[in-house]
């Protein structure tokens, strides 16, 4: 079986040799280095002359900081090599051994890749040829609780496991959050290729793509796969009950039209996100505004045309607020932002940058070129800053930043924000966080403090207090009229599962089990008393610092199949984790967080619940948790027959 990396989508007469040509001329010269080694077998490309200097920031360095001439060079003997393959030549060495991969993209990061890295590269690039999962031998159904990008990543993989599942969404199509958040300026803050699902390419016009166009990949990849006909939208999950006696789910659903609905299924895959359910303020007043008020994640169709010419109020400014701000003061005639708590942003070089037509060719000519450009984006994005997050106990500023190197970033935001203000230094007090970089969401910056300084935007530092008709009452008593309200104030990640009820085994409910907002999961999928029933995007799974939550997605989806597998293997018809395995893993999430910036004392962040435990977040590397879902210890679990007895071996 030919590797991904190998396959020539486009044959070479059939190639386009000057958009190609083009493409490499405005390519990412790391990502050519490194085709260059595995296509020629010559090492000379990982050494001086022609080893990248390191980029500043989250900036592809696509130059790798090296002289026109080297350029030049690198990309004419690139596009030669490129031909070579496309004209059937193999390439010198298409699979290097993980120590190779690591030390390969230290060179193309210009910086230390930690050892046994190159095992998740290797897979991440698809180095081995897909294995086929085991073969069902019993009529088996599953009930996927949510249409968004969990449900869509189980329903493709237990497709292709041979079980049978229907998919209940409570919106009218595909995307979860995606189809729900369409304010204006919406779109990822992670790299195109690295929010793309492995079973499943995309051709993406910007490098961070806006919200209609990740919306459109979503429905289009459950089109590919024929979700559409198992997927009931409009029809929202009340509860979900296991039923001892019949070894099934007992799922209640409500319809469009109000009418009640009982669905059974041997599994169920729970995949409603954390960011699922608005932050709704209790303000006093608010009831009584004589405007409009929106949530983000609830904005009207032909809403943006209503802004035009209004006085508008922003509450918060968070990730949806940087994003949605900078749009609407180009509309609104004045425009008023409610900030009570400051953030850090970092420089965002590739907001709003379109991928050149020819670099778009070229990714989608050679395969090899792609997987080592996402390998880069994947290192920059996610596990880079990790090892800088860890509070030493010695440092001495803690209020400041928690080590050295934090204290580095620090300085390097600190200048970015001062030119950003530019005459407008005045605000420098009401922006700039006076807590360590990292122990909030690190956000990237939309262009947010340069609207802080337009003439048509004002920021009120405060939490907004009371609404007396059409007039805002901030907590320092300062007072403005507005037309239109804009809720940016988040989601409650902390109530995970929170839009519907779960009982499990001897009537546990989760809820209950759970203390309202703590929730915990064993490697945030599976919770004891609950068999046959799988969390994805569960508890701990975001990541804090940096990621791409498709793979943590596609990781659970991964172990949650091998759980199941195990299961069928050993002929039974139940499985749940062992309740000191969920312990003591979750002991372990709670004494690595205790090490990491986001409990640094005095910070508050929506990581945690209300009781200062960090539930949405995971504190691992990418790598780790990877590695963790690998594949299910069958000790980890109790395996029960369809008749509830203990299975062989359980």
């Amino acid at each position: 079986m030919l590797l991904k990396i190998t396959k020539r989508p486009i044959s070479c007469s059939a190639i386009d040799t000057d958009l190609l040509k083009t493409g490499v001329d405005q390519a990412n010269i790391p990502s050519l280095l490194m085709c260059l080694v595995q296509m020629t077998g010559d090492r000379k490309w990982l050494d001086d002359p022609y080893k990248p200097r390191r980029g500043r920031g989250l900036d592809d360095n696509d130059t790798a900081g090296l002289e026109q001439d080297l350029q030049d060079e690198i990309r004419e003997a690139a596009f030669d090599a490129i031909m070579a393959w496309l004209d059937g030549k193999d390439m010198a060495l298409p699979v290097p051994d993980n120590k190779d991969l690591e030390h390969m993209l230290s060179v193309a990061m210009a910086e230390d890749i930690p050892e046994g890295y190159g095992e998740i590269l290797a897979f991440n690039m698809q180095l081995e040829p897909e294995t086929r999962g085991p073969e069902i031998q019993r009529p088996v159904d599953a009930i996927i609780i949510g249409a968004g990008v969990s449900g869509i990543c189980a329903a493709v993989q237990l497709q292709k496991m041979g079980i049978k599942a229907r998919i209940f969404e409570k919106n009218e199509e595909f995307g979860g959050t995606w189809w729900e958040n369409r304010y204006p300026g919406c779109g990822v803050d992670t790299p195109n290729l690295t929010y793309t699902f492995s079973f499943r390419d995309a051709d993406w016009s910007r490098y961070f793509p806006l919200q209609a166009e990740i919306s459109a990949y979503f429905k289009e990849t459950a089109e590919a796969f024929d979700l559409y006909k198992v997927t009931e939208f409009e029809t929202t999950v009340k509860s979900a009950n296991w039923l001892e006696d019949r070894a099934k789910w007992h799922v209640v659903v409500e319809r469009a039209d109000g009418s009640i609905a009982d669905h059974y299924a041997d599994i169920v895959f729970s995949a409603v996100g954390i960011l699922n359910t608005p932050m709704i303020p209790e303000i006093k007043g608010m009831e009584n505004f004589k405007g409009r008020v929106v949530h983000t994640s609830d904005w009207p169709e032909n809403f943006n045309e209503d802004i035009e010419g209004k006085r508008v109020a922003v509450i918060g400014n968070g990730a949806s607020a940087m994003q949605v701000v900078p749009e609407l003061a180009r509309k609104a005639s004045h425009l008023t932002v409610f900030a009570r708590s400051k953030q850090w942003a970092a420089p965002f070089p590739q907001f709003r940058k379109k991928v050149p037509e020819g670099v778009r060719y070229l990714i989608r000519a050679v395969p090899l070129y792609k997987a080592w450009y996402e390998q880069r984006l994947t290192w920059t994005f996610n596990d880079r800053v990790h090892g800088t997050l860890f509070r030493d106990p010695d440092w001495h500023d803690p209020q400041r930043s928690i080590n050295a190197i934090n204290d580095g970033h620090r300085e390097y935001f600190t200048r970015y924000v001062i030119e950003e203000l530019g005459d407008r230094q005045d605000l420098l007090k009401h922006v700039l966080p006076d807590y360590p970089p990292f122990a909030k969401r690190m956000l990237l910056d939309n262009g947010w403090y340069r609207t802080l300084t337009k003439d048509n935007v004002s920021l009120i530092p405060q939490r907004l207090a009371e609404v007396r008709g059409s007039r805002l009452m901030a907590g320092d008593g300062q007072e403005v009229d507005v037309d239109t309200i804009v809720l940016a104030t988040g989601f409650k990640a902390a109530e995970v599962l929170g839009s519907y009820d779960v009982t499990g085994r001897d009537g546990r409910r989760l809820a209950e089990y759970w203390e309202g907002d703590n929730a915990k999961a064993y490697l945030g999928t599976v919770v004891p008393g609950f068999p046959n029933f799988f969390i994805l995007l569960g508890p701990n799974v975001g990541s804090g610092h940096g990621g791409s939550m498709i793979r943590s997605i596609e990781n659970q989806t991964h172990y949650a199949l091998s759980i199941l597998a195990t299961m069928f293997e050993k002929g039974a018809g139940q499985v749940e984790v062992r309740e000191k395995v969920y312990e003591s893993y979750n002991d372990k999430i709670d004494e690595a967080h205790a090490k990491l910036v986001w409990t640094h004392p005095g910070t508050e962040n929506w990581y945690r619940n209300s009781r200062g435990r960090v539930v949405a977040i995971t504190p691992w590397r990418n790598d780790a948790f990877w590695r963790m879902t690998r594949e299910a210890d069958p000790a980890d679990f109790i395996f029960h027959t369809a008749t509830g007895r203990i299975a062989k071996s359980g």
